[in-house]
Formats: C-alpha cells, structure tokens, sequence
C-alpha cells in the first residue's frame, strides 16, 4: 500500500501547540459586545436574540432564509443572520470588493481556499480584518478542541505562520473522504465488449480503441466519444497519477518538494494525452466544452469515460442502474510501476472565519461548534426531521423519498441545507444509525479496492509568510498562466512536444527554483512543527 499522509502524528502534542498559539496577542481584533451574555453549553447560544451577517457561495437551488436547517438552528441558538449568498461564480469577485471597502460580513461562510486562500488569511488576519481564533475554540468551542486534540495534524494545517487560526476547516472522516473528482466507465460498454477495468495505460489506450471502433452503444453509428473533460480539470490528477506524480503544481516526494509540470514525467503525461486527442480517444471539445454539455453527452449514452462526482449526474441514470458503472482504476506505466492516485486531505480551509466587524464572536464561535459534533454533522448534512428522513420506533433514521419535483435526494436536499456544493464548517462523517444503501456499499466497496490501497496526499496544507506569500504571488501569475495554455497546447498539438525544452526553458526564467525553495521552506517548517 502507498504511503499517505495520516492525520494522526505521534510525538506532537496538540494541547501543548494550541496553547502556545493562544499565547500570541490578539491585538484586540475582537469586539465583543458586554451586554450579551453567551451561554457556554447547551441552546439557547444567547437568551435575547442576536442578528449577525453572513456571506456565502450560493448554489442558486434555494434562498438561504428559506431553508429549514437554518431556521430551525436559528429557533435552537436565538442567533438570526442577514444572508448574502452571490452565485458561486461571482462569490469571489464578491468578496474582494468587500474586503477592498471594508464593508465585510460579520461571518465569511462555505469560502473554501479558492476563494479565501492562505494567502488572505494572512494578509486580512495580519491587518486585523480576520480575527484569530484559538482562544475562542479553547473558551466556547469544546467540539472543535476536541477534533484538534484527537488530530494534531488539524492544528499545524490550519494555524498560520504567526501562530493564530483564522479560519476554521471542513473535517472530512467519511469513508469517501479521499476522493477528488472520481472518473467512472460506462458498465454497459464493458459488458457490451467483455470487457475488464484497465489498470496499465496500455490496457487503456486498447479500451479506448475498441469504445471508438465497435459500436458499445449499439445505435450503428460512430457516436461514441471514448474519454472526455472538461478543461482536463477533472480527469489531470488521474492520468497524472498515472506517470507518478501527484499534483498539477507543487508536491512533495519523499521530502523533497518539486513542480509536477516541470519534470519529465510530465512531458510522459503530455504525450500520452496527445496521443489520445490525435487518435480521436479524447473528446475533441474536451477544452472548449461546459459542464452541461458534457452531461448532454453522458444523457445520450455516449460517454465511455468521464468524470463526475457520482456517474448518474453525468448519465441521468437511478441509482440501481449507476452501480453497474465500475470506477476507473489507478493505472501503472512504462514509467511507473505502483499506480496512484492523488488524494485529499481530508481538511479543507477556509470555510469560516469571523471579522472584526462582528460584535459577537463568542456566541459565532459557539454557533459553529455544533457542527463539528457527530450530531451537528448530522443535522447540517439531513436538515431536520420530515425531510430527507424520519425516525422509527428504534430511533434510527429512515430515509424519505424525495418530493416528485426534485430529480433525487441531492437535489431535494440542496433546498434544505447549505451543505451542498460548498465546504462547509463541519465534521463530514457518515450519520449514525441510517441504514447504508446499496449504492453507498457500492461506493464503499469500489473506494477500498481503487482509491484506498493507491492514494497519496500531494502535500500537506502548508501556509507562507507574507513576504513569501508576496515571491509567490508574483510568479504563480504567469507561470500558472502559461503550465495552463501549454497543457492545452501540447495535448491537441497545436504546440508539437518537440517543443519541450522551450517550455522548460521558459519555465526556469520564472524563476521556478526561487518557488520551489519557498515551498520546500514552507513544508521544512511544517514538518518540524
């Protein structure tokens, strides 16, 4: 089995590292109001009703106010919220301009690192916008302390390099938790062909043809699109994974850390690619095509690999028939013999934070910390009961149908909850006593056999300084600008892979070693930590 990076370390006591983070000044950034008393367990949060403001990334499936998690939280804790929720492709725009004008919500909710990056929480926790957070949870956050004492490695990802958390993480402990963006095959194809899951890039390459080549739709024409993307923002760590390396940028192997697009496995992973475009094997739309557009493919039975949380969003499929469709399997290489596949780490930053405009950070500290309790998780990821379940006379939750409206229960249930489609403030656990459904056990079973026995973490969630944040910043503008464009290049040729020492040369004048030294800095002091 693939070493991966565990969230327990022996030898590092978390008590003692969050106490010498509290021990740093706060610079006075809180300004609790003394006329609310915060009660410190139990609900009510606060005996007189609070209103406190909130900005979100909204799916756009149902007003926020509207949805009954968060009015029947705000009835349990007496704390009601003006929400604004701009879509998520305006949600960072958003938030900049808010920080810009200083006009910023009392919460910052559901960010996540693209939208509130490491970098931010340095700079606004610097200048006093964020307010740190570590003597808060050790006051009014038993949960949290709890996940932070139990995982050490929670509290070194999330503390910055000035000693304060700023932000606090979705804690991923679901048996899924690993996955980033799975792939799937279309089982029906298989079995129109007699045909087995590939583990090699050859094997591969040999199914691809034959999805091309003989018809598994079995509708007399060449319709079938064999592989396809979008963007190569799903299926990359996949193949990349395939020519042994573990991220589309910066990652560590065995302790040395290096840049993925700069190495020779890469120019490997780049031709295999061109080789799948030129040979119609991969969706010549595959950089120009949205997401919809790719579902309309799926729809029509045309896909034989693709990429998507669970197949039936991409196929339109019931779940029944969607556990015929096998998930695709870390290849090994003529460069790599162990196959891999990169996984998360199963802590996601950035997804609350508390301004120096809110009034009440204690009873917001409070507010949070329910969630990361098992029955907080719960109630966040089902909503209250009547919903999605109801309980029987044992007191175990029994699963609803969704209303005849809603295509599935993900749907339905991103009109209950904001926990859809964002990262959210919580425990991600497996609620207890649901029955598991037969897809989930197929879910469960195809993750311990392909992603489980191969996956590795790229590299720890690591934060810079300032000054190395403002190196970074710099760099990454143009390099990541040009990795993209070249990627895209290189796999349809419209730049010829005889053009790879250029592209290297080119990257080595951005100052790529100056880069890789900061990163490596970075990871030096959080291995130490």
């Amino acid at each position: 089995m693939k070493k991966s990076l565990k969230l327990c370390l022996t030898g590092l006591c978390c008590i003692g590292f969050v106490a010498a983070c509290s021990s740093n000044e706060t610079d006075g950034n809180t300004t609790s109001n003394p006329d609310v008393e915060v009660n410190q367990e139990g609900f009510p949060i606060v005996d007189e009703e609070i209103t406190l403001s909130l900005m979100a990334p909204g799916t756009g499936l149902a007003e926020w106010k509207d949805m009954p998690t968060l009015q029947e939280y705000s009835e349990m804790t007496n704390i009601s919220f003006n929400y604004t929720t701009p879509p998520m492709s305006d949600f960072a725009t958003r938030l900049n301009l808010s920080f810009a004008s200083g006009d910023v919500a009392d919460i910052i909710y559901g960010a996540g690192t693209g939208n509130l990056t490491p970098g931010m929480e340095v700079d606004y926790g610097r200048q006093g916008i964020l307010i740190p957070l570590e003597d808060l949870i050790a006051d009014y956050a038993p949960n949290i302390q709890k996940l932070l004492d139990e995982n050490p490695d929670i509290a070194r990802s999330i503390t910055t390099v000035d000693g304060h958390i700023y932000t606090l993480p979705a804690i991923n402990q679901h048996p899924n938790s690993g996955w980033a963006v799975p792939m799937w095959y279309n089982g029906a194809w298989l079995d129109a062909l007699d045909a087995d899951v590939p583990t090699t890039t050859d094997e591969l390459y040999e199914l691809l043809v034959r999805f091309r080549d003989e018809d598994p739709n079995g509708n007399g024409e060449a319709d079938e699109i064999p592989l396809l993307d979008v963007q190569m923002n799903s299926t990359r760590l996949a193949f990349l994974g395939a020519f042994g390396m573990k991220a589309w940028g910066v990652e560590e192997v065995d302790g040395e850390v290096r840049y993925a697009p700069h190495t020779d496995n890469y120019k490997e992973y780049l031709t295999y690619m061109n080789m799948l475009f030129e040979e119609g094997l991969l969706d010549p739309e595959t950089f120009s095509q949205s997401d919809e557009q790719k579902k309309a493919k799926g729809q029509e039975n045309r896909l034989g690999l693709f990429p998507d949380w669970f197949s039936f969003f991409t196929t339109g499929q019931p779940e029944d028939e969607a556990m015929n469709n096998p998930m695709f399997h870390p290849l090994s290489s003529p460069i790599t013999d162990e196959p891999l596949i990169p996984i998360n780490p199963g802590i996601t930053r950035g997804t609350f934070a508390i301004t120096s405009n809110n009034e009440y950070p204690e009873a917001s500290i409070r507010w949070v910390d329910y969630f990361y309790s098992q029955e907080g998780s719960e109630f966040l990821d089902m909503g209250p009961e009547g919903y999605l379940f109801e309980l029987d006379e044992s007191g175990n939750k029994v699963k609803l149908d969704p209303p005849p409206q809603f295509d599935s229960s993900e749907d339905f249930r991103g009109t209950l909850t904001p926990a859809y489609g964002i990262p959210t403030p919580t425990l991600v656990a497996r609620p207890e006593g649901v029955e598991v459904s037969e897809f989930d056990q197929f879910l469960d079973a195809e993750t311990a056999e392909k992603i489980n026995p191969y996956g590795e973490v790229p590299i720890p969630l690591l934060y810079l300084t300032n000054e190395e944040q403002e190196i970074v910043n710099t760099i990454e503008v143009d390099l990541k600008s040009y990795v993209e464009q070249l990627e895209a290049r290189f796999i349809t040729g419209v730049e010829p892979l005889s053009n790879w020492d250029k592209y290297v040369e080119t990257i080595e004048g951005m100052n790529i070693e100056e880069y890789i030294e900061i990163y490596q800095g970075a990871y030096d002091r959080w291995a130490s930590s």
